[in-house]
């Protein structure tokens, strides 16, 4: 493609954090290029246009449905379009799984209690999610993604990096922010919802891009850029910050990024210890995680809330009984095998414990893995009110390696 010659076809959306009308541009409608254009497409006169210096340059994606579950139903049901929709469990104590974008302009949001979603939207409709639709989707738009590159790291059903540069897809017929605008168009057209994308040089700015211009947005930040941007944004934007460091950092009076921007990486190693390191790249705008495709399953889990809170330990080990065959029988049907087993427990007031314990042996059998989470119940259950129980198996191998003979002799 040659971006001097004034007729060469491109495409790109103008947003933030850019705003020079310098460099190529993108037209998201016709996939025209054009250099230093207007703001509109010289082509097709479209103003969904991506500008950016660094455009063609840039490779790493994150792609994010907007409002996904939410917009699966008013896909499949269009008098639903104009409301304000809430999915989630419907339940006492359901908790909000996507609100529309309708729907959070009254305050509803991913994660909050039904409750207080119904009382902030009252005249919200609420369903229960199907998972089982929302992954037949996801499966579509994963083989769109591949149509753009072949290698993807799916993050939920909803999100995933893209890498599309030259090592990931070898010589390609159209570059990265083409393939990346083919692709959302593809996934409006042939899925019937939209998609918001940020492309930047690594992971962690490419995330934070495709939250930049929701929904339906394209996002861009390049080199030149990304410290400067960095530094107005809040500590919580950095990924690996959570509620506890973010309360540490409020605590010592750090609430930008660029407060964390003018100390050294020894001064964060010495506040924050090995996280340190990774946040000194963070806010310098680096991010040396590569986008991983193929990679093995972490964990094989399974968890429960209630409907009303628990405290005895006979009970919640009945309630947690099934949930043990459950994940035993996800590991048979992975032909994978767990070493630790861990418990998971959330307190009434929402505070979340982990347990594990390690066996001599992988294990696929749900007797060994019932002993062992029964056992982590009878030393966490002291009078506390749980609301939540989970359990899983993490260091995972491959089934031969589970459950010798001689494991179980004596039993």
């Amino acid at each position: 493609m040659d971006l001097n010659d004034s007729t060469s076809p491109v495409v790109i959306n103008s947003l933030e954090p850019v705003r020079s009308p310098a460099g190529p541009s993108l037209c998201r409608d016709c996939l025209g290029w054009f250099l230093n254009g207007p703001l509109d497409c010289p082509h097709c006169g479209s103003i969904r246009i991506v500008n950016h210096p660094e455009l063609q340059e840039l490779a790493i994606a994150h792609i994010d449905c907007d409002a996904f579950y939410a917009a699966v139903e008013k896909r499949d049901n269009p008098a639903l379009r104009d409301k304000p929709l809430i999915v989630g469990g419907t339940g006492g104590r359901g908790v909000v799984t996507t609100a529309c974008y309708i729907a959070r302009q009254y305050g509803p949001r991913s994660a909050m209690p039904m409750f207080k979603a119904r009382e902030m939207c009252p005249h919200a409709v609420i369903i229960s999610p199907n998972m089982s639709k929302y992954r037949e989707v996801s499966q579509q738009i994963r083989a769109i993604f591949l149509d753009a590159t072949p290698v993807i790291q799916p993050i939920s059903l909803d999100e995933a990096y893209l890498d599309l540069s030259e090592d990931a897809r070898g010589q390609a017929d159209e570059a990265p922010a083409t393939a990346l605008a083919l692709a959302a168009a593809r996934i409006e057209s042939e899925v019937g919802i939209t998609v918001s994308i940020g492309l930047a040089y690594n992971k962690f700015l490419a995330k934070l891009a495709s939250d930049l211009d929701k929904p339906r947005g394209y996002s861009v930040i390049g080199r030149e850029e990304a410290v400067d941007f960095l530094s107005g944004l809040s500590v919580k934007k950095i990924n690996g910050v959570g509620a506890v460091t973010a309360k540490k950092m409020a605590e010592q009076g750090i609430e930008v990024i660029g407060q964390l921007q003018a100390m050294s990486e020894a001064e964060l190693v010495g506040r924050y210890g090995k996280f340190g390191r990774r946040l000194a790249g963070f806010v310098g705008g680096e991010d040396k995680r590569k986008v991983s495709s193929g990679g093995a399953a972490k964990s094989v889990s399974a968890e429960s809330t209630f409907a009303t809170d628990l405290r005895d330990a006979a009970i919640l080990k009945k309630r947690v009984c099934p949930m043990c065959k459950k994940v035993a029988d996800r590991l048979k049907a992975k032909d994978i095998a767990g070493r630790t087993v861990v418990l998971k427990l959330k307190t009434a007031d929402f505070q979340i414990l982990t347990r594990n314990r390690q066996l001599p042996y992988p294990t696929q059998n749900r007797e060994l893995i019932f002993e062992q989470v029964a056992a982590l119940i009878e030393a966490e259950a002291d009078g506390r009110a749980f609301r939540l129980i989970g359990i899983g198996l993490t260091d995972l191998v491959p089934a031969t390696e589970a459950d010798p003979p001689n494991l179980f002799e004596g039993r």
